[in-house]
């Protein structure tokens, strides 16, 4: 297994394939794993790079909880990057992976080449943004004082039962990795990751600049989601969003042969300068 070390913190990564560098980030309740369909069919055209967050073995769990938070994550992303040597890839990145894309669009744009941001934005639309931290502070409350993550409880969540209901083999596999993730490291990233960190709103001024070609991608039964990717869209002139019907949060999961088909066009068009800005006349 591969290493880089980032404050004393040693994460994973793993690479396949190669051609034009691909990173993958994934979502609070996944891991480096729940990429794997998407790297054996990107593989064949990119250099895929997939990697473990802080707190998600084989990467690091800190016991101290200031080693998280959610500008760790954008600096840990890079330095992945600048440990391979590579100037600027693509990323594709699921709710909280999507997050750091977004910010990642907005602090190192030179870095990205072009970003899929999928499932994003847990937590920031603006009505039911207070209820949000209050449930996620609690629940991380909650994994500190049972030493373990309720992963029956977040696998049967309202916006991930979809994948139960298409591919139970898949759901199982799915609650049974998360249910190995470690309650320290998972309660920390809720506390400072999910929790501490600004909504997109906050940044809307830097998101209508952005000049980096992005893909958003949202199930429309991911109620938590749906409102903020509507707003990213009006906001962001060069973003396209698709929306996947009957569909949940884990949508890379769910509808893989549609997920990675959308996600190869899109990067097709941006390699070719087709994706471009919209027309406001």
């Amino acid at each position: 297994m591969a290493f880089v070390a980032v404050d004393g913190v040693n994460l994973f990564y793993e690479e396949a394939g190669s051609g034009h560098p691909l990173l993958f980030l994934h979502e609070f309740g996944g891991d480096a794993r729940t990429w794997e369909q998407q790297v054996r069919y990107f593989s064949r055209r990119y250099r895929c790079i997939v990697t473990a967050a802080r707190g998600y073995p084989p990467s690091d769990v800190p016991d101290d909880e200031n080693a998280y938070g959610w500008q760790q994550n954008i600096a840990d992303a890079v330095a992945v990057l600048d440990h391979l040597g590579i100037a600027r890839a693509h990323v594709i990145g699921l709710s909280m992976g999507a997050y750091i894309g977004l910010q990642m669009s907005l602090r190192h744009a030179d870095r990205l080449s072009a970003l899929v941001a999928a499932s994003g934005g847990s937590g920031a639309h603006p009505p039911t943004r207070d209820q949000f931290i209050s449930d996620t502070l609690a629940g991380a409350e909650r994994m500190l004082a049972s030493g373990a993550v309720p992963a029956d409880e977040l696998a049967h969540n309202p916006s991930r039962i979809q994948l139960k209901d298409k591919d139970p083999r898949g759901w199982q596999e799915f609650r049974d990795q998360l249910a190995e993730h470690p309650a320290t490291g998972s309660a920390y990233t809720f506390r400072r990751v999910q929790a501490a960190r600004p909504g997109l709103h906050d940044f809307a001024p830097g998101l209508a600049a952005s000049t980096v070609p992005t893909l958003l991608m949202v199930g429309d039964e991911d109620e938590a989601c749906l409102d903020v990717n509507l707003w990213l869209k009006r906001t962001m002139p060069m973003a396209g969003l698709t929306v996947f019907p009957k569909a949940g949060h884990l949508i890379n999961l769910e509808e893989p042969a549609r997920f990675n088909a959308q996600c190869a066009d899109f990067l097709i068009a941006a390699e070719k300068q087709q994706w471009k800005a919209r027309n406001s006349v």
